[in-house]
């Protein structure tokens, strides 16, 4: 207990305590938005229908512009993308809330709603890329990167458990316009807050900048090699856990809808996330000798163990136990992907790899959520949980087939400076060069 401890505030040494706190509050309004947009205009319209064409909108275009926004941060840096993303963001979101409410079609309504998942600012991925790129700068030990990953990931649960949460509890108390206004503002003051952190300098850009201390920020050079088969298998991965999350929603909503507690469904699906952050920070301890390719193929066994269950559940307590449960498979399989990619892939596109990852667990999820909500329709809540267990044996058969690299496929020096390389380091100061009054 005492060496997680320590390994986390390692991992808060090199960040300063201020980034994960802009960085988690940045992250809010991409967990509320979804939800938030289909609740607001299911109420305006009132049209499921129309709901989902706009939600629907809103993931294609964060599935699509996702990686390119990534691309961009790596070439040009963090600060500018991130800027313009959350100022094009706060706005059409604002421009969603005042076209819901004023009846807009249904076609400029998508057209906004795309163009608001578009303009999202990525921070869980850059926010992934960045502390990775603080780490290997103060040439932490691989401990210390994936405890970078654990904390990340943690982050992402969290936000997505309390995001649901602020959209129903403002639909319950006032109107879900409130919601995504608040969205909209959370957006604006802490991913800005985020995109001026000195960290950002740190990670893409051209060459020649400073890291604000004397520091050159790291130089971008020669051309990118393809990634291994191995990214690709755990982007596949992703999409599959994007889909069991579809299903486990799908399935969540029908059982309770059909139990007669509609209202309990949020708070299942909380239940699920809180276990899995809890799990996610946990595995910040886990030894070194359990590798990467060991933890993806048990995160993805335990998947779908834990979740064929669903299929015989019939009570709202059976419901609890076995979705709380399943939920300690969810975040270990994200941070082991993550953590995948970004051992597998060159720093100098790291931001694009991230983003494409974060965008196939977006777009599994969303095509997930699609049939899974039709099944539920045809057979029931074991309809929409047959899509979660067949995703996880799918995502169980890549972890089994994929070869895994024993080692990284590339160098992390580009994230080095020259006068740190040539300075001797030991363990015990690794890190110690900080942001940790910022």
């Amino acid at each position: 207990m005492v060496g997680t401890v320590d390994t986390y505030r390692r991992v808060i040494a090199l960040t300063g305590p201020l980034l994960p706190l802009f960085s988690f509050f940045a992250r809010l309004p991409v967990a509320m938005s979804q939800f938030g947009t289909v609740l607001l205009v299911a109420e305006t319209s009132g049209s499921l229908a129309t709901a989902g064409i706009v939600g629907g909108t809103l993931s294609a275009g964060q599935v699509v512009c996702g990686p390119v926004l990534g691309r961009i941060a790596d070439r040009r840096g963090q600060r500018p993308v991130v800027l313009a993303a959350a100022a094009v963001n706060a706005v059409a979101t604002g421009a969603l809330v005042a076209g819901a409410l004023g009846g807009l079609d249904t076609v400029p309504l998508a057209a906004i709603g795309a163009v608001t998942g578009a303009s999202v600012p990525l921070i869980g991925p850059l926010a992934r890329t960045r502390s990775v790129a603080l780490a290997h700068r103060a040439e932490a030990g691989e401990g210390v990167v994936g405890a970078v990953h654990s904390l990340e990931g943690t982050l992402d649960e969290v936000s997505f458990v309390i995001g649901p949460a602020l959209v129903g509890l403002a639909a319950l108390i006032a109107h879900p316009a409130v919601a995504l206004g608040a969205a909209a503002a959370l957006v604006a003051v802490f991913a800005t807050a985020y995109a001026l952190h000195p960290t950002a300098a740190v990670t893409g850009g051209p060459p020649g900048r400073s890291l604000g201390d004397g520091e050159p920020a790291p130089v971008r050079r020669g051309r990118r090699t393809r990634p291994p088969g191995v990214v690709y298998s755990v982007r596949g991965s992703l999409a599959l856990q994007g889909a069991m999350f579809g299903g486990c929603q799908a399935g969540i909503a029908a059982l309770t809808a059909e139990l007669g507690v509609p209202g309990q469904a949020g708070i299942v699906y909380a239940a699920m996330g809180v276990v899995s952050a809890a799990v996610g920070l946990a595995l910040g301890a886990l030894p070194a000798r359990f590798g990467l390719r060991l933890r993806w193929r048990v995160a993805t066994g335990a998947a779908l163990l834990l979740s064929v269950p669903l299929l015989f559940t019939g009570s709202l307590w059976s419901l609890y136990a076995v979705v709380t449960v399943l939920g300690a498979a969810y975040a270990p399989h994200l941070i082991t992907a993550f953590a995948l990619t970004e051992r597998h892939v060159e720093p100098a596109g790291l931001a694009e790899a991230m983003a494409f990852a974060a965008s196939s667990l977006v777009a599994g999820q969303a095509l997930a959520l699609a049939l899974s909500g039709r099944l539920a329709e045809w057979y029931g809540p074991s309809g929409a949980f047959a899509v979660a267990v067949a995703a996880a044996a799918l995502s169980l058969g890549l972890a089994l087939l994929t070869r895994v690299p024993a080692a990284r496929t590339h160098t992390v020096a580009a994230f080095v400076p020259a006068q740190q390389k040539d300075s001797p380091r030991t363990p015990d100061d690794a890190g110690t060069r900080s942001y940790a009054g910022r």
